[in-house]
């Protein structure tokens, strides 16, 4: 069991899950982001409002801090390590099937090229016709 205070009254969480981490969206870790940087409240304090660790605040701070940086420096858009990660194995198994369809074409090639040498072979002139009855 969690007690956290709130301005309002305290709060009680009853965690009935087995589960060893809580798990926060984008949006609910933006707004205590959001929260931390108002006048008059301080990250210990917002962690402790929600029950959060500070250190987890600050990490989420720094990262958004530095993503934000990294995104002004190369002017572009910034892509989560998952997503990263999602495209590097898209470019791998891109480049495996490049690599079949470029040994196909080798071995395509090879045989075009054994047939024109066959070619002139297969069409020798025909024996004259025997006009005799």
């Amino acid at each position: 069991m969690r007690m956290t205070m709130s301005l309002n009254s305290p709060k009680i969480e009853v965690v009935t899950s087995v589960q060893r981490r809580r798990r926060y969206t984008v949006e609910q870790k933006l707004r205590l982001i959001e929260e931390c940087n108002r006048p008059g409240m301080s990250v210990s304090y917002v962690a402790r409002m929600h029950g959060i660790a500070p250190s987890q605040l600050f990490h989420w701070r720094r990262r958004m801090a530095e993503g934000s940086r990294e995104a002004v420096r190369v002017d572009d858009e910034v892509v989560s390590a998952g997503e990263a990660r999602e495209l590097k194995r898209r470019i791998r198994d891109l480049e495996r099937i490049l690599g079949k369809k470029t040994m196909e074409v080798e071995i395509l090639r090879e045989a075009l090229a054994l047939a024109q040498v066959k070619k002139p072979i297969w069409q020798l002139p025909s024996p004259p016709a025997d006009d005799s009855p």
